[in-house]
């Protein structure tokens, strides 16, 4: 089942039945002790963070050779801060040929 939720502004609650941690696409393993969050365009522009509730979830949608981080929700601000995003697409399918890795053969 795919949502769309607006990144909350401050003090702005989350839905009440939104995960307590996700599961991330990330683009590859760490460099330099820094992980880069997969984020995408939507087709009206805005820029979404891909988040999956759970580890099938996300290879099921992603493929196995998409790289991935667990973190929890309270952490989705930090990730804000360092890689703007305006909404979270959950558990989102996402094309062969949108794929990371080798599943877009």
């Amino acid at each position: 089942m795919e949502s769309a939720v607006s990144w909350p502004t401050e003090g702005t609650p989350l839905p009440a039945m939104f995960p307590p941690i996700l599961y991330l696409p990330t683009a590859g393993e760490p460099n330099g002790g820094n992980l880069t969050i997969e984020l995408r365009k939507t087709k009206d522009g805005r820029m979404a963070l891909l988040a999956y509730s759970a580890l099938d979830r996300l290879v099921n949608c992603c493929g196995a050779a998409q790289p991935w981080v667990v973190v929890p929700v309270a952490n989705l601000d930090k990730i804000q801060q360092a890689q703007p995003f305006e909404l979270v697409l959950l558990d989102v399918h996402i094309p062969d040929e949108h794929r990371h890795g080798g599943d877009a053969q």
